[in-house]
């Protein structure tokens, strides 16, 4: 397989590990776009939230705390976002993963959203309400 994600879980490519268990696996993001920016991948090699079973996103999302705790008992950052990017546009590699990014006061992180909110009313969030509700 030429997921870099399993390389790295295989011991196959060095990483900077600061937690490992039988079903998750958590090292330090070569980017660092700020200090102690984290990946947490599960070891079972899933693409992306689409593909991801609920075990395995259990076994993943009840470490995030502890992980998310660790960081920030350790560099003590003003806040932490927790990112996922699945399919395009931003996904880059394609084993499922969550980055843990530490904030700090002018750290040139750039999250945004975009405000739609003028482009709909009662009528049209219900219609997205139903649609959705019919694929779950």
């Amino acid at each position: 397989m030429s997921c870099i994600f399993c390389k790295i879980r295989d011991g196959e490519i060095p990483s900077y590990k600061i937690y490992e268990d039988d079903k998750v696996l958590a090292f330090l993001d070569i980017t660092q776009a700020t200090k102690g920016h984290t990946l947490i991948i599960p070891k079972r090699h899933v693409k992306n939230v689409f593909d991801l079973p609920e075990d395995v996103a259990a076994d993943l999302f009840r470490r995030i705390p502890k992980i998310a705790n660790a960081l920030k008992n350790t560099f003590n950052p003003i806040g932490l976002n927790i990112i996922n990017n699945n399919d395009k546009p931003l996904q880059s590699v394609f084993h499922y993963h969550v980055h843990l990014v530490p904030r700090y006061e002018k750290d040139e992180m750039v999250i945004s959203f975009p405000n739609h909110m003028k482009d709909y009313d009662e009528k049209d969030y219900q219609a997205l309400v139903n649609q959705v509700k019919i694929n779950i």
